[in-house]
């Protein structure tokens, strides 16, 4: 089975490895988790088969929640990209992604790398902030003439969220993410990740994660998460596309 943070001791120093990120915000994190690793698990067809993106000048809106520097961004949005087109047009899909992370320099640096910033936009943004995240996030959808994104991706986010505001933190962030989604990609960390992260915290001499000693919510986080969006937040398992090769599995949920 693979381990939470694998190779990490090769490309990490001590200061940089996951302990010392306690939000998630590695400064390298693609240089041990390469995009990828999650874009072989995904079809080219993915907008294809979720309907989207063939009939009419209609926007495709895709979300990257903590999209760290970007990489994984501008990766998939090629990827969506490189589906081959219908026989009966040409046009080429009206795609347009928002990534956000909490950390203003990752974001500036996704800012300064990005080779689509027509169609690519990244700002920072704390989602675990109601009024402002939600604001930011509206006036986007709105631009863009949509309700909600199409597709809304969540990929090794939820852990850092739960560690740092508990229970309720975790639960709310799936319930904001269901809102503003037609569909969710979701890798949620298995829960021998949020022992790695909390043993390397203490390592490194630093102060433990503020919930991790009164988390309720333990154990299988995939199926917390699908039992949370499937009886809460209007939400169904729509497919699974396996697991990466660290072992998380990567699900697709939609809206009922």
């Amino acid at each position: 089975m693979a381990e939470c943070f694998p190779h990490l001791k090769e490309v990490l120093d001590e200061e940089n490895e996951p302990g010392a990120a306690p939000y998630g915000n590695f400064i390298n994190y693609y240089t041990f988790n390469p995009p990828e690793n999650r874009l072989n698990l995904i079809p080219t067809t993915l907008l294809k088969d979720l309907g989207y993106g063939y009939v009419g000048p209609e926007t495709i809106t895709v979300l990257d929640v903590g999209c760290n520097s970007g990489e994984l961004s501008v990766a998939l949005y090629r990827h969506l990209q490189n589906t081959p087109q219908s026989k009966d047009t040409n046009t080429e899909v009206n795609l347009r992604l928002l990534g956000f992370d909490l950390d203003k320099s990752l974001i500036l640096r996704a800012q300064q790398t990005n080779p689509l910033p027509q169609n690519i936009s990244f700002i920072p943004l704390d989602i675990t902030q109601d009024t402002t995240s939600c604001s930011q996030l509206e006036d986007y959808l709105k631009l863009h003439g949509c309700s909600r994104f199409h597709v809304c991706l969540c990929l090794a986010v939820t852990m850092w969220v739960h560690l740092n505001h508990g229970d309720a933190g975790f639960l709310d962030l799936l319930s904001r993410l269901a809102s503003l989604s037609q569909h969710l990609l979701l890798e949620a960390q298995p829960w021998k990740c949020y022992r790695s992260a909390a043993r390397r915290l203490r390592k490194l001499g630093r102060s433990d994660f503020d919930h991790f000693k009164s988390l309720k919510i333990r154990g299988d986080m995939a199926e917390h998460a699908s039992e949370h969006l499937e009886k809460h937040c209007g939400m169904e398992l729509m497919r699974s596309f396996g697991s990466t090769a660290w072992d998380r599995r990567l699900l697709l949920f939609r809206r009922k």
